[in-house]
């Protein structure tokens, strides 16, 4: 089915312009979004994915490699010319298993051919895209801890049955879920880069609008999807702007030195804060077509960035955004 188009997403401002900017930098490191259910989580996932230009990939390549070189060696490519296809989006179901996620060794080619031999789990899908798991809340500990430091490495590594497997896994992770039917381990939460929160609209032209858009898309796809063509085309080009100008954004001392108070005011642990601080506001600024980061570009950044880094308080009543909103007053007036 056609991706609903990006643009037509009604609201969810926050939690579009997080996944605008891990389309300009990757390295920011995903985005974890909560919220209620029905809110159009997954379907921003699918509408960025479809937003964004296709990618060259080997044809016979499972890792969507984008040389012949770079095809893994177990894969055994006979098909190497370069074909077009959409930006990998991959759905990992809760209670998957690490060898489905992974990958591991090939029954079939052992048992007929006597053949030791890997076959490709979803990580080697989503290279080059985006893996979304939804309800991530819910998903097996050491799955979500496999899949962000694959996320970190890039890379996929494989040690059982006598197999010993690498190939790239770059990918954006993107996971939702609900508050109410529990929360991640903070240690897994901090390795998210962004963290972003979603609500239902609670005002009637806004929820008359998202079920006008909607209704087009179900009953006039093909003259709905047009309407919207040319703004996801203008916001396309924007993202490739940024991401071709964002190595030339001047970072001064001063905004390191904005960017390393704000984390020690919050009191966040060590300095992943900093770290994806900076990159989200880099990638804000090149998307704003700014030369240079400025405190406004951090001041902005700072709420998606950080406030889900934040050690529990149990005398502060306010939450995460709140006491996030309340330091950058302080520290960034």
């Amino acid at each position: 089915m056609t991706p609903f188009p990006f643009t037509a997403i009604v609201g969810q401002d926050e939690m579009k312009t997080a996944m605008i900017l891990t389309a300009i930098d990757p390295k920011i490191g995903g985005v974890l979004v909560f919220g209620d259910r029905g809110t159009g989580k997954s379907t921003a996932v699918r509408a960025l994915a479809a937003l964004l230009p296709p990618i060259e990939a080997v044809a016979g390549c499972p890792c969507n490699s984008a040389r012949p070189a770079d095809c893994p060696d177990w894969a055994d490519v006979t098909d190497q010319h370069l074909v077009t296809r959409p930006t990998p989006v991959v759905d990992l179901p809760l209670g998957v298993t690490e060898d489905r996620v992974t990958g591991a060794l090939d029954i079939e080619r052992a048992l007929t051919r006597g053949e030791k031999a890997f076959e490709a789990g979803l990580l080697a899908r989503a290279n080059r895209g985006y893996l979304y798991i939804d309800e991530v809340n819910l998903l097996e500990d050491h799955i979500v801890d496999l899949l962000l430091d694959v996320a970190q490495s890039g890379e996929n590594v494989v040690e059982r049955e006598g197999l010993s497997i690498r190939h790239p896994a770059r990918f954006v992770l993107v996971g939702s879920g609900n508050p109410e039917e529990g929360e991640l381990r903070p240690q897994l939460l901090d390795r998210f880069g962004l963290s972003v929160e979603v609500k239902s609209p609670d005002d009637i032209e806004t929820r008359v609008e998202v079920i006008r858009r909607r209704d087009a898309y179900e009953n006039d796809l093909e003259a709905f999807m047009e309407d919207y063509a040319p703004q996801d085309a203008a916001l396309r080009e924007r993202i490739l702007a940024a991401r071709a100008a964002l190595p030339q954004v001047r970072t001064s001392n001063v905004a390191l030195h904005d960017c390393a108070s704000v984390c020690l005011a919050l009191g966040s642990d060590g300095l992943r804060g900093e770290l994806t601080l900076l990159r989200t506001a880099r990638a804000l600024a090149a998307f704003e077509g700014a030369d240079e980061l400025t405190r406004a570009h951090i001041r902005a950044s700072a709420p998606m960035a950080l406030r889900h880094r934040l050690r529990r308080d149990p005398l502060d009543e306010a939450g995460s955004t709140a006491r996030v909103a309340r330091q950058l007053a302080e520290v960034l007036p």
